[in-house]
């Protein structure tokens, strides 16, 4: 299974993974920091999910046509400057500022995205279900390191907090282009030439969206994210408003990060002996206790249960949904199809941020947690007659 590619693969991954958790932590501090009102405070992490939509499947096309290296350089860069960009906004007061140089970053992470469908390209194919799951295993890493860092750089540039923070983060930006520039002249494994494809195998894109299996995977993929969004991006902020301290925040935070990548250890051979949409639909059930736990209380240990649920469950069905569409499509559809898929998670993802931040603003945190439970118990009964579909097809 191992070669040099997947092993720089997952380096690059664990180092340009860790900025994650400190922008779950930016993306809200920061933002209520400078937001004309309080309503306004999730909007940079809002905005940093948006990129997404501008940019899956334009990175993914040229992923296929230019190779993965010089895709993830770009999220690099991306990463680079969105982070000096938001320690320049922060220095300056400038909400706006503070938005674009977040939908820079979100350019960078989306980027960064298709690590997992690169992993599972590197290597043969019993093995791709594993290194999509260590792949995002890695990031168990960032959840040390990402609110360490935080901590540690968040207020070194008093009397402007945060900015160290940004500043940290171009810098593990900076050192992720190290690895990333000893991944070999990888050949452009997706790209397609139309010249030398059968018509039998140019299949087109309306035909490839019919297909229940690869709408189910684009489904459980960004229900899962968008869910876990919903519930997590406010976390800091209603800690915050029931009086707990900062670092409990981040610990929270920590342990969220955790439950979401720990899985990956062992969630490749679950989903080899019980298949990707059992693995899904456990994950769901979950997210769904993860919002009921949030609902029923406002303990510290509510906060850190729900958030591990909340971790293992996006676990389950982000890599679920990531296997499901990677195994159901061709290597000539995938540039075209990871980018939509990426997208389509992007949108949700933005959607439930800016939802998130609205009703908590407006409602409250149990308000919050019973509308992710209601979201997901619909998205659950459509996944059950997904999976009959499937079966069936």
């Amino acid at each position: 299974m191992l070669n040099r590619n997947f092993a720089l693969i997952v380096l690059s991954s664990i180092i340009l993974g860790a900025p994650m958790p400190m922008l779950i932590l930016l993306g809200a501090l920061a933002g209520q920091s400078l937001a004309p009102v309080a309503a306004l405070a999730t909007v940079p992490a809002s905005v940093q999910m948006l990129a997404g939509i501008a940019v899956a499947i334009p990175i993914s096309m040229y992923m296929g046509k230019a190779g993965r290296r010089k895709g993830f350089l770009a999220g690099a860069i991306f990463m680079i400057a969105g982070g000096l960009l938001a320690a320049l906004a922060l220095s300056m007061k400038s909400f706006i500022l503070l938005c674009a140089a977040h939908f820079i970053l979100g350019a960078a992470f989306i980027s960064l995205n298709f690590f997992r469908f690169a992993a599972a390209e590197s290597v043969a194919e019993q093995w791709k279900a594993k290194a999509i799951s260590y792949t995002l295993a890695s990031g168990l890493i960032a959840a040390f390191i990402g609110p360490l860092i935080y901590t540690q750089f968040k207020d070194a540039l008093l009397p402007i907090p945060f900015a160290g923070a940004y500043l940290a983060l171009s810098c593990l930006g900076l050192l992720g282009c190290i690895p990333l520039s000893m991944l070999s002249r990888m050949l452009p494994v997706t790209a397609v030439d139309h010249a030398s494809v059968s018509r039998d195998h140019q299949v087109s894109r309306f035909q490839v969206f019919s297909r229940p299996v690869v709408l189910l995977a684009i489904l459980a993929a960004a229900v899962a994210h968008a869910s876990m969004v919903l519930l997590m991006v406010p976390t800091p902020l209603a800690m915050e408003a029931y009086g707990y301290e900062g670092h409990l925040g981040a610990d929270v935070i920590r342990w969220h990060v955790i439950a979401m990548f720990a899985p990956g250890f062992f969630t490749g051979s679950l989903i080899q002996r019980f298949g990707s949409t059992s693995i899904i639909s456990v994950g769901f059930l979950l997210l769904i206790a993860a919002g009921l736990v949030a609902a029923n209380g406002v303990s510290v240990m509510h906060f850190y249960l729900s958030l591990v649920l909340l971790g293992v469950g996006w676990n389950f069905g982000f890599i679920g949904g990531t296997h499901l569409l990677q195994s159901s499509v061709s290597k000539h559809e995938r540039p075209l199809i990871q980018g939509v898929n990426d997208t389509i998670i992007a949108i949700a993802s933005s959607v439930a941020s800016l939802s998130s931040g609205a009703l908590y603003a407006g409602f409250g945190w149990h308000e919050l947690a019973m509308t992710t439970v209601v979201a997901l118990l619909l998205a659950f009964v459509i996944l059950m007659f997904g999976k009959r579909s499937v079966a069936s097809s």
